[in-house]
């Protein structure tokens, strides 16, 4: 089954500050960090290079491991465990050998695990080159049970975790699930291909199919096909900027330790992250798990100039959601109102330029209900932007009356801790929260007419 990518979209320019939102997962795992060099360590004992793959001796201990250590080696008439058991071995050395090469800048040595020259070569030389582009400082890759025999012969399956950091050494590591195809021609083993396992539907990351040109600043990582090179100095600096505003808003009071913004031209804009977005997206971001997101942007959407309002609203989303496991639409008015309120930037509500949209909606026979404002996928591009407005000037009169401090705990104890409205009415604003309701969508009715 695929899971659902968990999303927050951003309607297209010409309609306001907004953003709809796929409620995000939590993964409340918190994998620790192994050192490389502790597991290079181990890998002391050199193996033979054959035409640009480690070959090992199959009668030979496992390198590293020492004699009467490790899977044994195979010897005919031994199960098939015996093969399997010891390959698997071959396979995680291999990849401490890659993850080294990595980080140190070597890339001959990223690719050696592949046929030269083949396809496979060729996706791994792209993704060397966007991985050192993105400034990458950690690469743990980790096997995850026990090779698999495939039907076709020598070739075998391994599911892999790859635990990683970008630009800091010292982060929360980002994981990811990989399936590795392996052919094995006499103790030699090349990689080739690159599977995305089962029961994913946040796939591809953009740094796994595209080869990126990537600029880091103070708070942000940007990065973008290289035909789009040319916009990343823009996206720096008002990523940097909007950053600033988004940290206000992070949960806990704790911001990630680098926005990540990916600027997609129309192939990566269907292809990242499985694609299939409203009609009426110009951005969104998704949840990787762990408390981390990446964002999105749409370049056939935006104009120069245009990004910095998508941009607050979209890492306003990545800084306050962390660590939630709210449900799909749930508080939707209240998760888009706040990064409205922040792309907003202390602006007049009288110049929110999507106010016709919610006199439009008003008008035409909304049922003042805010938990029912949320847009479909296919909604018109006007119910897109006013369900935005009606967040935004919710949001906005309660933060009005009882200050920020106070909606960004009731926005905790509903999105992150699970309580309903009622009781994180009480103990935030010390208020009922029907007569707030009520009153939040009297105020929207006033200021939209």
């Amino acid at each position: 089954m695929v899971t659902a990518v968990p999303v927050t979209a951003y309607p297209l320019p010409g309609y306001g500050p907004s953003g709809a939102v796929r409620r995000p997962r939590r993964d409340a795992r918190l994998w620790p960090w192994v050192s490389l060099g502790m597991v290079l360590a181990l890998l002391c004992c050199g193996a033979p290079v054959v035409g640009g793959v480690l070959a090992f001796d199959r009668f030979a201990p496992a390198p590293g491991t020492g004699a009467g250590s490790g899977a044994p080696s195979p010897k005919p008439g031994d199960p098939p465990t015996v093969e399997r058991d010891w390959l698997g071995e071959r396979v995680t050395e291999l990849l401490a050998r890659q993850a080294s090469a990595l980080l140190a800048g070597d890339e001959s040595g990223y690719l050696a695990v592949a046929e030269p020259n083949s396809p496979m070569a060729r996706d791994l030389r792209r993704q060397f080159r966007t991985l050192r582009a993105m400034k990458v400082t950690r690469w743990q890759p980790e096997m995850r049970g026990k090779l698999v025999r495939l039907h076709e012969p020598g070739e075998w399956r391994s599911e892999i975790r790859i635990r990683h950091c970008f630009v800091l050494p010292e982060c929360e590591p980002i994981e990811i699930s990989l399936g590795l195809r392996w052919r094995n021609a006499a103790g030699q083993l090349r990689l080739i291909n690159v599977e995305e396992p089962a029961g994913y539907g946040d796939r591809p990351r953009p740094w796994e199919t595209d080869e990126l040109v990537a600029s880091v600043g103070e708070r942000v990582l940007v990065a973008a096909p290289r035909a789009f090179r040319d916009r990343l100095p823009e996206l720096l600096r008002e990523g940097e900027q909007a950053a600033r505003v988004a940290d206000r808003y992070a949960a806990d009071g704790s911001p990630p330790d680098r926005y990540r913004i990916f600027y997609a031209g129309p192939n990566e804009w269907n292809r990242w992250y499985g694609g299939d977005r409203a009609e009426w997206t110009a951005g969104y971001a998704v949840s990787l798990g762990a408390g981390q997101y990446d964002v999105v942007l749409n370049s056939t959407s935006l104009r120069d100039g245009d990004h910095g309002e998508l941009l607050r609203h979209e890492l306003t989303h990545a800084a306050s959601l962390s660590g939630t496991t709210r449900t799909d639409g749930d508080a939707w008015w209240l998760v888009e109102g706040l990064a409205e309120n922040a792309a907003a930037a202390g602006r007049p509500v009288s110049r929110y330029a999507s106010l016709p949209l919610v006199e439009r909606l008003v008008d035409g026979g909304w049922n003042g209900e805010l938990d029912d404002v949320m847009p479909t996928g296919n909604a018109p591009d006007w119910r897109v932007g006013a369900a935005y407005g009606v967040g935004f000037l919710a949001v906005r009169h309660l933060t009005d009356r009882f200050g920020e401090a106070q909606v960004l705990r009731f926005f905790a104890l509903v999105v992150h801790d699970g309580r309903s409205e009622e009781d994180a009415a009480r103990e935030a604003f010390g208020a009922d929260w029907s007569t707030l309701h009520d009153e939040c969508v009297a105020y929207v009715r006033k200021t939209a007419t």
